[in-house]
């Protein structure tokens, strides 16, 4: 029996990310999802939003349907 999990290529935070500590946040999501790490990836509030940051994902863990992320944003792009 396979585990199902959904490849991601940009970080969907829908308002849900948590502060750590300077720039690091985590944000949880359900299900099992892949992301790539150490690499620049887009950071936007929703799918259809507009691209706002640039993060770097540190750390991916999946744990009872649930896939964790620890990320670092390294440029905003935001006009406020």
């Amino acid at each position: 029996m396979g585990m199902p999990f959904e490849m991601n290529t940009m970080i969907v935070t829908k308002g849900k990310e948590k502060r750590q500590k300077d720039n690091f946040f985590t944000l949880e999501k359900n299900g099992y999802r892949l992301y790539p790490i150490d690499i620049p990836i887009e950071v936007r509030h929703s799918k259809e939003s507009d691209y706002h940051a640039t993060a770097i994902i540190k750390k991916v863990e999946w744990e009872n349907e649930t896939t964790t992320i620890l990320y670092q944003l390294v440029a905003l792009h935001s006009s406020n």
